[in-house]
């Protein structure tokens, strides 16, 4: 870059490089869209924990593909695709709280949930700049999703009871869960 733009046409001007990153900051959310409006099929899936990891996963190797590309339309055809596996780990995440968990304990474990889906994110940001300045931005980007899909596993193998989590077959039929009485009744 130390040229000038006059002697260089193919450098990007300030409003291209705007342009590019209003894209790659817009493409997880129009993933997460496309999966938010797509997901009458998450009733028929019986393992509900399986597919979280699952999602996870593939959240992570979406990230590192984004890491290593370099052709904008496949970054951001990647970080769609981030952006769908995490709404459809979401939609199964708050099921399994929503269908598991006992009353008395599903506003604090919402609670929890909420937590670590605001404040997670977060903390990953500090670790993937201090990463990025100690080793670039493509080690940064692509270690973050190799240690996500490396954590997916982990949790997999270290909690087997939710991996092998199951919907209840009323919701599995569309049916859903018994109405719950209304108390002024």
């Amino acid at each position: 870059m130390a040229c000038s733009a006059g002697r260089s046409p193919t450098l990007p001007t300030a409003a291209s490089w705007a342009r590019t990153l209003g894209l790659l900051y817009a493409a997880p959310g129009a993933g997460a869209l496309l999966g938010a409006v797509t997901t009458g099929w998450v009733r028929r899936i019986r393992r509900q924990g399986r597919t979280v990891i699952v999602a996870v996963i593939v959240w992570g190797a979406a990230i590192t593909g984004f890491g290593l590309v370099h052709w904008l339309p496949a970054a951001l055809t990647l970080l769609a695709v981030a952006g769908l596996a995490d709404v459809i780990s979401a939609v199964f995440r708050n099921t399994i709280i929503q269908l598991s968990v006992p009353d008395a304990l599903r506003g604090r474990l919402m609670g929890v949930q909420m937590a670590v889906v605001t404040g997670g994110p977060r903390i990953g940001d500090a670790e993937s700049g201090a990463v990025a300045a100690a080793f670039g931005t493509t080690v940064s980007v692509v270690s973050g999703g190799l240690a996500c899909i490396a954590g997916a596993l982990i949790l997999a193998r270290l909690l087997p009871a939710f991996t092998r989590q199951k919907a209840p077959a009323a919701v599995r039929s569309g049916a859903g869960p018994a109405p719950v009485a209304d108390a002024a009744s």
